[in-house]
């Protein structure tokens, strides 16, 4: 059964969309959405307000982005975190208050250095003993080295000392601290998808004493409001998914679209993003279906026309010479992206379509060579593997599709960026590569594959296979420092365009960690859907 239908059951959904809750959602939306109003004010109070000390705003502001609600209070919050940044020197904070600015700070953009932390040395160097009993600033540490960037040995020091003591202190602690060290030692907080960190935060600050009423009430009905969005959202490109009848037309092929629409949802879950959300969802299912055919099914001669079909763009161009599943595909290609081009000239921005049609071009050319590789026999080493692996994997062309229906101010000079392959979308096109080959390599071989990262290091080195990932993973973690550095001001682009890179990164680390979730949809990606798009929050 495939998520879709696994999902469809689920819901209740007897003609493959997904329904549940619509219900509910059409009677409370306009009496959720004056509450959220009412809520909003109270919050944005609190927040402005600097009564109550440097300590209680710092977590206040934590909160208001753990519970998912900040993109509500953008100003309010670059202001207040303004003010702190110019008020780095004053006060002396404890070990949880000081990391917890350091986070916040450099979370969004600001160049704070880690040397800050050298108060927390004894005179040998270590970090002080006496900081162990401190779970909470230890948790709040951990969570902090996770921003650091190349050459912050002090943070390298501080991932090691806090690991190993928060994996003890696990045990002796209860909830909700217990939940949160768990929850980070899995999957730290910078690296979490921020709606289903949030989805996951909320009844851990339920259960903390000192929570706030009116910002816990507006986290639960923002959470299923928007939620109630997703699923009008999904239900609708589950329609075209099922009248493109391609589970029937070309069953050798994944049939992802639950899995692309939450791919999506995780590079930008604000509701202003709904159109944006529906285009890359619709993308990424026949980009997907575009790989299968490269890997899974086509041959080398077939493929080689296929290509030069793509690179035309044009459907008078050498269809005669392609199988009919090629040339089913290739029209409902067009077609779709015809759809989109109206779409987006609507809004006023029909020359991003341009760029969508490039990157798949792209994808083309790199996935001709791998199958040229595949056609011939090669071994390759590195040098010759990464340049066209890396670039294949995906994260440009998916940032782009992410970039068409966003109504921020997206230039030419933005798209122009994505497809130079600046630092950030190379780094995480390493995280991708390197993690999909990580997690796939427990899964025999199927036709198409050519040797991963992990085979093609072996035979260079002549080393095992657990050099080689260990060796991977170092370059994982040196890529996730890189995307550090990028999001670091001043920056090359607006934040919200790096964001999208950071996002994917964030994805990946879900989908991937451990195994390719994406093809093989494991339990994590199966309870991820379900916590995003199932029953509603309580509300009591």
């Amino acid at each position: 059964m495939t998520l879709l239908a696994h999902y469809v059951t689920a819901a209740g959904g007897a003609d493959g969309t997904i329904i549940s809750n619509l219900r509910y959602f059409s009677i409370t939306r306009a009496h959720m959405e004056k509450q959220i109003n009412q809520l909003k004010v109270l919050v944005r109070e609190l927040l402005t307000s600097t009564a109550a000390g440097l300590s209680h705003q710092l977590k206040f502001i934590d909160d208001i982005q753990r519970l998912g609600v900040s993109y509500h209070f953008e100003t309010e919050l670059a202001e207040a975190l303004e003010n702190i940044h110019s008020r780095l020197h004053d006060g002396d904070l404890d070990l949880y208050n000081d990391t917890l600015r350091f986070r916040l700070l450099r979370q969004h953009g600001y160049n704070i250095q880690g040397d800050i932390f050298k108060k927390f040395k004894d005179a040998n160097g270590n970090f002080k003993e006496s900081l162990i009993a401190d779970v909470p600033g230890m948790l709040s540490l951990y969570e902090a080295t996770h921003l650091r960037v190349h050459g912050e040995e002090i943070l390298e020091e501080a991932l090691v000392f806090t690991t190993n003591h928060l994996e003890l202190a696990i045990s002796q602690v209860s909830c909700p601290l217990k939940a949160q060290i768990s929850e980070a030692l899995e999957r730290p907080m910078w690296r979490s998808l921020e709606r289903l960190s949030a989805r996951n935060y909320i009844p851990i600050y339920q259960a903390t004493t000192s929570h706030n009423e009116a910002l816990l009430k507006l986290a639960k009905l923002d959470f299923n409001l928007v939620q109630a969005l997703y699923k009008e959202e999904l239900s609708e490109v589950s329609r075209w998914w099922k009248e493109l009848d391609f589970e029937r037309k070309m069953p050798f092929a994944r049939h992802r679209i639950v899995e692309c629409f939450f791919w999506m949802m995780g590079m930008y879950y604000e509701p202003k993003y709904s159109v944006g959300r529906k285009i890359g969802t619709k993308l990424c299912a026949m980009a997907t279906m575009l790989d299968d055919i490269f890997d899974s099914y086509g041959t080398f001669e077939e493929l080689k026309i296929f290509r030069q079909v793509i690179e035309r763009w044009d459907v008078n161009c050498c269809m005669d010479d392609l199988p009919r599943y090629m040339k089913v595909y290739y029209h409902s290609l067009c077609d779709v992206m015809n759809e989109i081009e109206e779409e987006l000239e609507k809004l006023g921005m029909p020359d991003r379509i341009h760029y969508a049609k490039q990157v798949l071009k792209d994808q083309a050319r790199d996935y001709l060579v791998e199958a040229e590789w595949l056609h011939e026999g090669c071994t390759l080493s590195m040098e010759e593997y990464l340049p066209v692996r890396v670039q294949s994997v995906g994260v440009c062309m998916t940032v782009v599709f992410s970039l068409l229906g966003m109504n921020d101010n997206i230039t030419k000079e933005t798209f122009e960026w994505v497809l130079k392959y600046p630092k950030i979308v190379m780094a995480s096109s390493f995280i991708f590569r390197f993690m999909d080959d990580i997690g796939g390599s427990k899964h025999e071989k199927q036709k198409g594959d050519v040797d991963s990262s992990i085979d093609c290091y072996m035979k260079q080195y002549g080393v095992s296979k657990e050099e080689a990932i260990e060796v991977l993973d170092k370059q994982i973690v040196d890529s996730w420092k890189e995307i550090n550095e990028d999001l670091l001001r001043p920056t090359a682009v607006p934040m919200y365009v790096l964001l999208r890179v950071m996002n994917f990164s964030r994805d990946v680390d879900l989908v991937y960690k451990g195994e390719d979730g994406f093809t093989h949809v494991g339990k994590v990606v199966k309870h991820a859907v379900a916590a995003l798009f199932g029953d509603p929050l309580p509300l009591e």
